[in-house]
């Protein structure tokens, strides 16, 4: 499973919903993965401590060389620009999660149906 910022900034804001169902996952022994892109574009601030305390329950992944690749080809193939939801795609085709949870599910989708993965989108 990997997160997208959308589920970042629900937690940030203290959403209940976000955070049950993150306690679930973990409940049932899923690390969420999340990208340290994904986490750049949420963090704002060192007094983000609902931010801090949530990404202590995800493997946040490094972005290198490859995946920047992987979401470099993922936007050429399809025509986008948004680097960090093609990281979200990058980081789950990469280490073959199967579901991406975003705020952003079409625009997510288009990706995967491009990365030739099997990868299931939830909507946040």
């Amino acid at each position: 499973m990997v997160y997208d910022t959308a589920v970042l900034v629900a937690a940030d804001r203290n959403d209940r919903r976000i955070w049950a169902e993150h306690k679930v996952r973990l409940e049932l022994g899923i690390v969420p993965a999340v990208s340290t892109p994904v986490v750049a574009q949420v963090s704002r601030s060192p007094r983000q401590a609902q931010l801090r305390r949530f990404l202590a329950g995800c493997e946040v992944v490094p972005f290198g060389e490859r995946e920047a690749h992987e979401a470099g080809q993922l936007l050429g193939r399809t025509r986008t620009a948004d680097i960090v939801d093609a990281a979200v795609v990058a980081t789950a085709a990469l280490l073959n999660k199967t579901v991406i949870v975003t705020g952003d599910p079409e625009n997510i989708k288009r990706l995967v149906k491009t990365c030739g993965r099997d990868v299931a989108v939830v909507g946040a």
